[in-house]
C-alpha cells in the first residue's frame, strides 16, 4: 500500500513549489516581451519595438524560467 502511494504522487511539495516559480519566470519574461500599442499605428517606434528588455532581457528570463522548470523536474524529493 506505502509503494502505490509513493507512486500516486509524481512530484513533491519542493518540486511543485520550484516549478510554481519558474513558470512565474516564464510568465514574467513574455510580459515584458509583448508590446503595448503606439500612439499612431501608421508611425513605426524602433525604440519601443527594438528595446533592450524585449530584445535581451525577456528572452533571458524566459530561457532562465525553463531552467529552473528542468531543475524542479529533476530535483530530488527528500
Amino acid at each position: 500500500m506505502s509503494e502505490q502511494k509513493k507512486m500516486a504522487a509524481l512530484f513533491a511539495k519542493d518540486n511543485l513549489i520550484w516549478m510554481l516559480i519558474g513558470g512565474v519566470i516564464i510568465a514574467l519574461g513574455f510580459f515584458l516581451m509583448s508590446g503595448g500599442k503606439s500612439a499612431d499605428p501608421k508611425v513605426f517606434d524602433t525604440k519601443e519595438v527594438y528595446g533592450t528588455v524585449r530584445i535581451t532581457v525577456a528572452p533571458l528570463l524566459i530561457v532562465l524560467g525553463l531552467l529552473v522548470e528542468i531543475y524542479a523536474i529533476f530535483k530530488k524529493s527528500k
